[in-house]
Order: structure tokens, then sequence, then C-alpha cells
């Protein structure tokens, strides 16, 4: 999770959420990144997701583990020892992890259009 510390270190974020920066630029687009909580606090806008827990163990022992909302953390109760086939036959979303939480964490989003060249048919 070495990308939520650069993150954080970019706009100013220390690993309480709270905004310790020294340029109005740092919060300029900050919510691309973060949802702005009660107390001026900073949360990332992040669904962590893994089948197991001691993954997310990890992320919430780490330095930053902290500023991350707690229903955030999506995790099953087994490992798949890095077996592809039976994480998505027998340890899948439908085999128990709710996912539920997306739709009422994130606002919709904008649809991409991406640049072409070219002749539009």
């Amino acid at each position: 999770f070495q990308f939520w510390e650069v993150i954080s270190d970019e706009h100013g974020i220390d690993p309480t959420g709270s905004y310790h920066g020294d340029s109005d630029l740092q919060l300029e687009r900050i919510n691309v990144y973060y949802n702005e909580a009660a107390g001026n606090k900073y949360v990332p806008r992040a669904i962590l997701v893994d089948l197991e827990p001691g993954t997310m163990d990890s992320v919430r022992s780490g330095p930053f583990g902290q500023i991350f909302r707690p229903d955030n953390f999506v995790f099953g109760q087994n490992s798949t020892g890095n077996s592809w086939a039976k994480g998505y036959h027998t340890e899948s979303p439908e085999g128990g992890i709710s996912l539920d939480i997306i739709p009422s964490s994130h606002s919709p989003t904008p649809p991409f259009h991406a640049p072409t060249s070219g002749e539009h048919r």
C-alpha cells in the first residue's frame, strides 16, 4: 500500500487523515483520491478486497492502516494459496464475500471517452 503513502504525502495527508500540507495546490484536486470526513479528516476513496483476511490485517497494522474506513475492507475467510481456480470457483464473491459496499461507497462517475483519431463510423 505504498501507493497510498505516496498519494498522502503528495497531498499533505498524515497517517491519521489530517491535512498538514503547505500549499493550496495539495487540496485543489484532493477529492480525486479522498472523501472529506468529520473533523477535517480525509479518508481514501478505496475499497480493499481480498479473499484472505491476513492481508487486510497487515494493511490495518501498517503506517497508513487507520486512514481507511473499516467498512471498506472486504475479505473472505480462507486463503486460496495463490490458486486462481480455487479463488474463482470456490472462494469467489458468490461464495460469501459481499460486494454491496461498492455502489454505496462511491458516487457514479461519468463515462470515459477516449480520444480517437481517424475516421468515425
